[in-house]
C-alpha cells in the first residue's frame, strides 16, 4: 500500500513521543507545505504547545516561543533599542571621535567623517531582540510558537497580522530587516476570547479537543509506561467520566498524566475509594468540582451494581 504523506508526519511526531491523529497530521502537513501559520485552538492541556515543540524537534527547526499575556506590546514582542548602551559606547569612544573630527578641514568634512562611522553607533549591537525579531533574523530554520494568543489584546493581534504577512520589520535606526528563513508559525488559543476573522483567514486551522478513551490510553501508556495496563485503562475511563460532569474545569490530558504518575508513586493497585480520596486533587483544582464529583460517586455507590463499579 502506498504511504500517505501524513504517515511520515505521524511517525516523525511519534519519534518525539507525540501521538497525532490523522486530522492533526494532515493539517500540520498542509500548513508546513503551504507555508501558512497554523492556528490551533482547544481546551487548555490537550497538547497544543507540545505539538509545536514536537514538530520543531521532528523537523530540525529551532523553537522560539512568544508567550502572550494581557498588556503585551511591540517592544516586549519585537525589539527594544538600547539607547543607554548606545550612549555608553559614545562616551567610551569620545577620544577617538575627537581625534577623528580634529583632522577635518571643515564642518562638511567632519560630518562626512562622522557619517562614515555610523555603523558603529547604529547597528544591531544596540538592538535587544525579542522573540518575533529573533525568529525573523534567525540564521537557522525556525518554528515560531505564539502561545495563548487569545490572552493578548486585540491591538497586539492586529500588529501581529502585519508581521505575519511579510516577515519583515522596519527599525528606524537600521531600516527594513527581512527574514532570512521564513519561519513556520504555530499559534495556540484556549478560546478565552474570539480571535479576529482576519487572523483566522491567514492561518490554517486545527481544533484539538479531548481525546477518546483509546487515544488517551495510548498517551498514558506512552508517557507513563510503568503504570499497570489494567489500572491505566481504569484511570483513563474515570477521567473520561469526569469530563462528562458539569465541572468548572475538566481535567486535561496533562492532568491525566500527572494522576497516572501519582498512582505509580503511591503504588496503587486499583482505583478504590481510598486512592480516589487521596489523589482527586491532582485532577480537579476547584472545590466545587471536587464536591460535584463526590456527589456523583456517592450516587453511583447508592445505586450499586454497574453504577458503583463505574467509579472503581
Amino acid at each position: 500500500m502506498e504511504q500517505k504523506p501524513t504517515d511520515a508526519v505521524k511517525q516523525s511526531l511519534a519519534d518525539q513521543r507525540y501521538i497525532a491523529t490523522e486530522q492533526i497530521a494532515t493539517v500540520l502537513f498542509l500548513a508546513d507545505r503551504l507555508e501558512k501559520p497554523l492556528l490551533t485552538e482547544g481546551p487548555a492541556g490537550v497538547g497544543k504547545t507540545e505539538l509545536a515543540k514536537a514538530w520543531a524537534a521532528a523537523t530540525g527547526r529551532e523553537l522560539i516561543r512568544l508567550q502572550c499575556y494581557e498588556g503585551l506590546d511591540e517592544t516586549k514582542a519585537l525589539y527594544e533599542w538600547e539607547y543607554a548602551k548606545q550612549m555608553l559606547y559614545t562616551q567610551l569612544l569620545r577620544d577617538k571621535l575627537n581625534n577623528l573630527l580634529a583632522e577635518a578641514e571643515s564642518l562638511k568634512s567632519a560630518a562626512d567623517r562622522l557619517a562614515g562611522e555610523e555603523d558603529v553607533f547604529f547597528s544591531q549591537r544596540f538592538l535587544l531582540q525579542r522573540p518575533l525579531l529573533r525568529a525573523i533574523l534567525n540564521e537557522k530554520p525556525t518554528l515560531l510558537l505564539i502561545d495563548e494568543i487569545d490572552r493578548a489584546d486585540a491591538e497586539f493581534e492586529a500588529f501581529l497580522l502585519e508581521v505575519l504577512s511579510d516577515f519583515q520589520v522596519t527599525v528606524p535606526e537600521l531600516g527594513t530587516l527581512a527574514a532570512k528563513h521564513r519561519p513556520l508559525v504555530i499559534l495556540t488559543s484556549n478560546n478565552t476570547r474570539e480571535l479576529s476573522e482576519a487572523l483566522k483567514r491567514r492561518c490554517a486551522y486545527l481544533f484539538i479537543g479531548y481525546p477518546n478513551v483509546e487515544e488517551e490510553l495510548r498517551v498514558v501508556q506512552l508517557k507513563v509506561p510503568e503504570l499497570a495496563p489494567k489500572l491505566a485503562r481504569q484511570a483513563v475511563e474515570f477521567v473520561q467520566r469526569l469530563r462528562g460532569l458539569d465541572l468548572k474545569k475538566s481535567p486535561s490530558i496533562s492532568e491525566t498524566l500527572d494522576w497516572a504518575r501519582a498512582l505509580v508513586l503511591l503504588n496503587a493497585k486499583q482505583l478504590d475509594q481510598a486512592v480516589l480520596d487521596q489523589t482527586m486533587t491532582v485532577l480537579l483544582k476547584h472545590e466545587s468540582d471536587l464536591q460535584r464529583t463526590q456527589r456523583a460517586m456517592q450516587t453511583g455507590r447508592n445505586r450499586g451494581g454497574d453504577d458503583e463499579r463505574r467509579y472503581r
